[in-house]
């Protein structure tokens, strides 16, 4: 059934820039339109100046949630009234949920990532994994797959302005969970090396080998990867980047980041409404046609 705009609809949105690509509005929309929910799902450019103002607006306004994307994931841990365990390690947050005022943040890349995964086949809990990344999406993997219950991460980033960040995120994740997770200089080939001959999963976190930079890979001694290996990378433009054809030419499993994107919104939809994302239908629509 089609609702029109009434004085009962409820509101959600995306919140962040740019937003004029983002796939969210449409998917979003669709679900509730099958599942017959009374909501809208629109997508407001807000900088990371504007973001204060336009979260009051928002609670001010009983919209029911938001998710917010670069570069306002940070901002908005400090904007929320109270954060789930995992923004709270993470210190960003990509999902409101506003109940009658008080705003809670959550981050659901991690579960998109944890669910994309399995959609794959892969079980990956008490499993060991490589990760190379420590921004926004790594932070997101690693601290959902430790919470989970992988029992061991290994995370290689350059010594950059993420490095301090992800070694108080290190330091947590060891307090509060079983897994075993250490930092590692990703300047020391031999020690890469070693992970992964240990790894079930390897996960590129990082943007290398995006498009336009195609020709480009984050691991560039294809003699690392092995046939018990699954390869994991965020990215999925290009579907198919130069590491993940790499890889599956050393005869791993592979997989790509686009449903990582499905179940990090599916995550975010069940928050607001209660209501289980119908993936499937909208995999059909929007994912599997590009693909």
């Amino acid at each position: 059934m089609s609702h029109s705009i009434t004085g009962h609809t409820g509101l959600l949105c995306l919140l962040g820039s740019p937003v004029e690509h983002s796939i969210s509005p449409a998917m979003h929309n669709e679900a509730c339109e099958l599942l017959d929910l009374d909501y809208k799902y629109l997508a407001f450019n807000v900088s990371e100046e504007q973001m204060k103002t336009a979260v009051e607006g928002l609670r001010t306004m009983n919209c029911r949630g938001w998710n917010i994307t670069m570069p306002g994931k940070n901002i908005m841990c400090k904007l929320a009234d109270k954060l789930s365990p995992a923004s709270e390690i993470s210190g960003a947050c990509n999902t409101i949920v506003n109940d009658n005022g008080v705003l809670t943040g959550y981050t659901t890349d991690g579960i998109g990532f944890m669910s994309a995964v399995k959609d794959c086949g892969e079980d990956i809990i008490g499993k060991k994994m490589t990760l190379l990344g420590a921004g926004g999406a790594a932070t997101a993997i690693l601290v959902q797959a430790a919470l989970d219950g992988l029992k061991e991460i290994r995370v290689f980033n350059v010594r950059d302005g993420f490095y301090e960040r992800a070694e108080a995120i290190v330091s947590k994740l060891n307090e509060r969970t079983s897994c075993k997770v250490t930092l590692h200089d990703y300047s020391d080939p031999e020690i890469l090396r070693a992970s992964i001959a240990d790894s079930d999963i390897l996960v590129n976190g990082t943007s290398v080998g995006m498009a336009p930079g195609t020709d480009r890979t984050i691991i560039t001694d294809t003699s690392m990867f092995h046939p018990n290996l699954f390869v994991f990378d965020v990215i999925y433009n290009p579907q198919e980047t130069r590491l993940l054809k790499e890889a599956k030419a050393a005869g791993c499993r592979t997989a790509n980041g686009m449903y990582m994107l499905l179940y990090q919104g599916a995550a975010s939809f069940e928050l607001w409404t209660g209501k289980k994302m119908p993936v499937d239908a909208i995999k059909e629509k929007f994912f599997d046609k590009i693909k």
